[in-house]
This record gives structure tokens, C-alpha cells and sequence, in this order.
């Protein structure tokens, strides 16, 4: 006599926090910092649209989340956590199944794109353009078959769609064309925002190479990152002035430099520690990206 069918429990349920932690909160101002700056350099333009402008904040809030994600999935795949010295990641530490981590990074692309699709019906056929090509660099950075992250060319990929794509998507999204401020603009948004990697990737420079994840922190060691970190905040500072010397922006573009004194303590972090000790400055390196693009931001408007 056969044995009745055993039913297969559901998976269980995953707690917000656990997704909150999967979603790395604290790398949300890379999406927030580009669409503030862009918003602004339209708004000089006289074009700031409010809702284009919040639909390209969830949208680049989804591809910052889905990149997290599939980062988290693909790096654990790979072998690139297993000797991990930051903060917490939810496959490698078993919160939460490979396989919901890789479909809840789809979701986030999925509804990114959706949302492309939408904004299409404002600025074009060119911003669905710009949200597949930003999704596809989110997936290649740690997936397929040659991982943008494991060849030294994340910082690359960071600053160009983090900041030159990202700010001027969302100038040309609302204004129909780019203000020449947006092509300069973009500049300490990319910077800083790539600041973030240089030092996730200084702190696990090590483990990386051992699994062979060939970030330019490996490919240039620890004296290079450290100075590839001071030139970035260096050209970020140094663009607000050049804003105004150029025509580009008036004075208040300068109230970017209220920010100067959140860049000493990552820049300590940097200059001195290695490891674990470094996790402090990735917070401390988020911040600074968001305060100084917020005072640039409201310096260009």
C-alpha cells in the first residue's frame, strides 16, 4: 500500500529586517545624490518636473537595490564572501535562500524597467535606453560571464553610471535636453559615490584576491586606493568652484563646501586603518555624498 503524498512546506517567510539588511540601506544615497543634483541642474534650466523626478528616485532606488542584490548573490556564488570582514550579507550568512536573493534582484530590475517604460511617456525612447543600459551594468557588475567587479573595473562602472549617467538622465528626463551645468555637476557624484566602493574594496582587498576578485584596490594595493580615494574627494571639491568660475552655476554652488568637514573622518579611516576597521567609513563616506550633493544641489537651484 503506497504512503499518502508528504505536501511540501512553504519556504519560511523572510523578515523585513532581513531585507532591509539585504538592500544595504546605507548605499541608498548613491540613488538619491544623482537624482537631487540632476533635479537641480534642470530646475536652473527653469524645467523641474516633481514627478518625473520622483519616478527617476524609485527608479534608481530599484537598480541601486537590484545591483545589491545580485552582488550579494553572484559574489556568494562565487566563493567572494567566505572570508567576509563587512558588514553582514543575508546568502553567505544563510538568512536567506540563494534563490529568492537572485529573484528579488529581478523584481527590482523588473519594476525599474517598468517604470523606464512609464517615464518613456515624459522624456523619450532615450530614458528607456538609459534604464536598460543602467540594469545591465547593475547585473554585470558581479553576474555573467566576465563581472565587471572581478576585472578592476567596478570603480569605472560606479562613477559613470552612478554619476554621469545617473545626473544627466535625470537633467534630460525633466528638461528635454541637458543644462551645461548637469555636465560638470555630474562630477562629485560620481566621485564620491565611487568613493564608497574604493573603500569597501581597500577592506577586502585581501580576501578578494584570494578568490580572485581583481578590484583595482588589488591591481593598484593599498597605497594606490588610498590616493585613488584622496584624488576622487579632491576633484569633488574642486568642482563647485569651477562651476561658478565657468558661468555655470553662481556663488551658492559653493555651499557645497559646508560638507568639508564629513570628509576628514573617512579620509582618517582610509589613510590609516585596514579590515574591519574600515566598515565605519563606509557609513561615514555615504554621508558625505549625500551632504555635500544636497548642499549642491540646493546651491545650483
Amino acid at each position: 500500500m503506497s504512503e499518502a503524498p508528504v505536501a511540501m512546506a512553504p519556504p519560511p517567510r523572510v523578515p523585513l529586517r532581513v531585507w532591509l539588511l539585504a538592500a544595504r540601506p546605507r548605499t541608498l544615497t548613491a540613488a538619491i545624490a544623482p537624482v537631487a543634483v540632476g533635479s537641480a541642474a534642470a530646475a536652473a534650466a527653469g524645467s523641474f518636473r516633481p514627478w518625473p523626478a520622483l519616478g527617476a528616485l524609485l527608479s534608481a532606488t530599484l537598480i541601486q537595490v537590484g545591483t545589491n542584490l545580485a552582488n550579494d548573490y553572484y559574489d556568494f556564488k562565487r566563493g567572494a564572501d567566505a572570508e567576509r570582514v563587512g558588514p553582514t550579507r543575508v546568502t553567505q550568512s544563510g538568512l536567506v535562500a540563494p534563490a529568492r536573493v537572485r529573484r528579488a534582484a529581478i523584481a527590482c530590475f523588473a519594476g525599474a524597467l517598468l517604470l523606464g517604460v512609464a517615464l518613456a511617456a515624459v522624456g523619450g525612447p532615450a530614458i528607456v535606453v538609459i534604464g536598460v543600459l543602467s540594469i545591465l551594468a547593475g547585473y554585470a557588475y558581479t553576474g555573467g560571464p566576465w563581472p565587471l567587479g572581478y576585472h578592476g573595473l567596478g570603480d569605472v562602472f560606479v562613477l559613470v553610471f552612478f554619476g554621469l549617467v545617473a545626473v544627466t538622465g535625470t537633467a534630460y528626463l525633466q528638461a528635454g535636453t541637458v543644462p551645461a551645468a548637469a555636465w560638470l555637476a555630474w562630477v562629485p557624484v560620481g566621485c564620491l559615490c565611487t568613493n564608497i566602493l574604493v573603500v569597501n574594496n581597500l577592506r577586502d582587498r585581501i580576501t578578494d584576491a584570494k578568490v580572485g576578485k581583481r578590484t583595482l584596490a588589488v591591481r593598484i594595493g593599498v597605497s594606490g586606493t588610498r590616493a585613488e580615494y584622496v584624488a576622487l574627494l579632491a576633484l569633488s571639491f574642486a568642482t563647485p568652484p569651477l562651476l561658478w568660475a565657468l558661468g555655470l552655476a553662481g556663488p551658492r554652488a559653493m555651499l557645497a563646501w559646508l560638507s568639508l568637514p564629513a570628509a576628514f573622518p573617512p579620509l582618517r579611516l582610509v589613510m590609516r586603518a585596514e579590515g574591519a576597521a574600515l566598515n565605519p567609513a563606509l557609513g561615514f563616506s555615504a554621508r558625505l555624498q549625500l551632504l555635500f550633493c544636497l548642499l549642491l544641489a540646493a546651491g545650483l537651484w
